[in-house]
């Protein structure tokens, strides 16, 4: 199984095979094979056994840019309009050095000039939402940890001011 730069899961002929057989998908409406001579040879057989085959979709070539689609996706994110609007003040409360404070401030700048200020809104719902359901999550992973703000809304559990860890290697 592999994804295309947008994300999106492409299964070869024998994942799909295999798992027809196997009976493990329901729904092929959701499922892209990366071969389109094998999709219209088993949909010409499905147009035979319409009763018995469900049909399988082609991916359509998304012309957008990566940006472009990232932005249409995170407009449909599921999050409460009223949730997080108080998070910079939150962030600033947590805080309790001078070095804490300067550090928010930086990110916060940082995250800003990458357009991703909505993003940490989202994760801090993630991150509540998975507690509250009692979700366990990593304690970090890759260059995230250096976010000393991703580090206050619980997404990692590295301190990155105490491994003095430079935020640039986040959002290069």
């Amino acid at each position: 199984m592999k994804t295309n730069r947008y994300g999106e899961v492409l299964i070869t002929e024998k994942e799909a095979f295999d798992a027809l057989y196997a009976g493990t998908i329901e729904d092929l409406e959701n499922i892209y094979i990366d071969n389109i001579d094998i999709i219209n040879k088993y949909n010409k057989s499905q147009a035979i056994n319409a009763d018995r085959i469900p049909i399988l979709n082609s991916l359509d070539p998304i012309t957008k840019t990566i940006e472009e689609f990232d932005k249409e996706n995170q407009l449909n994110w599921f999050m409460p309009n009223d949730y997080c609007t108080n998070l910079i003040e939150y962030l600033y409360r947590c805080c309790t050095t001078t070095e804490q404070t300067d550090r928010v401030s930086l990110e916060l700048e940082l995250f800003a000039q990458h357009n991703m200020i909505d993003l940490l809104f989202y994760l801090k719902y993630l991150v509540d939402t998975m507690r509250e359901h009692k979700i366990i999550w990593g304690v970090g992973r890759g260059s995230s940890v250096s976010s000393y703000i991703l580090f206050l809304i619980g997404v990692h559990k590295i301190d990155s001011l105490l491994y003095q860890l430079d935020i640039r290697e986040f959002l290069k």
